[in-house]
């Protein structure tokens, strides 16, 4: 039996107790940990890498929401919480689920089917890359989102930050761009000069320029220059 490797974050012990109580009836996921606050949580989805994480959104000091946009990949994640005023935010955020403590059996039950649905459809992805419908987690101000990888036609470096455009909206994550090109799937998204990242899904048009570099124009507007340097790499790649 495919197991999936589950981790519960929360402060509060009892809370823990409740969402291991309510999985003892679902034998497919396997507890590999618990956290009582953001850090700590980090630090173990980092070794074990989960499947799905059930997150408390209000603990103290840091929330889980904070803790998504330390996260540089993001698990399945469904909300524990105890106020109903962030279920909204939970769907905003595309979450899988949300649960509003305490927990109940019938609705525990829905949650759990959606969770093996959606694992179940990650399996048929070749786990040795980064699937493109993996979401990022970036929280931009006030404003939080979870982004699909393949959403992502354009990142620009901003130092020790990165300026992400999806759609027609743009925000900032704390990832270098030399470790966000480390992280993403390099048959799709392609360095084109030391400060920006494009996905090649994207590109509408190909220019040849000086000294034997490229333009490229994308279906979204922007016109990138690429390097010399990553210029030859491009042609190579693809043939040109």
């Amino acid at each position: 039996m495919k197991t999936f490797k589950t981790v519960i974050i929360d402060d509060e012990r009892l809370a823990r107790e409740e969402v291991k109580r309510a999985l003892k009836k679902y034998a497919e996921f396997e507890i590999i940990g618990e956290a009582n606050n953001v850090d700590s949580a980090i630090t173990l989805i980092d070794k074990e890498e989960p499947d799905v994480i059930f997150l408390d959104i209000h603990m103290p000091e840091k929330s889980g929401f904070d803790l998504l946009e330390e996260l540089t990949t993001v698990p399945e994640v469904v909300f524990t919480t105890a106020y109903d005023q962030y279920a909204v935010k939970a769907f905003e955020l595309n979450a899988l689920d949300y649960l509003v403590k305490p927990l109940r059996e019938e609705r525990f039950a829905k949650t759990i089917e959606k969770v093996k649905h959606e694992l179940k459809e990650k399996e048929k992805v070749n786990s040795e890359i980064l699937p493109m419908h993996r979401k990022i987690f970036i929280k931009d101000g006030e404003h939080c989102h979870f982004i699909p990888l393949s959403e992502i036609h354009y990142i620009e470096s901003m130092d020790n930050y990165a300026r992400l455009y999806f759609g027609n909206q743009k925000a900032m994550i704390k990832r270098s761009l030399n470790l966000l090109e480390k992280k993403l799937d390099a048959t799709v998204f392609f360095r084109t000069n030391r400060s920006q990242i494009i996905n090649t899904h994207y590109i509408k048009e190909i220019h040849p320029h000086f000294n034997n570099t490229l333009h490229i124009t994308m279906t979204t507007g922007e016109k990138i220059e690429v390097s010399s340097r990553q210029s030859v790499k491009f042609k190579n790649r693809n043939s040109l």
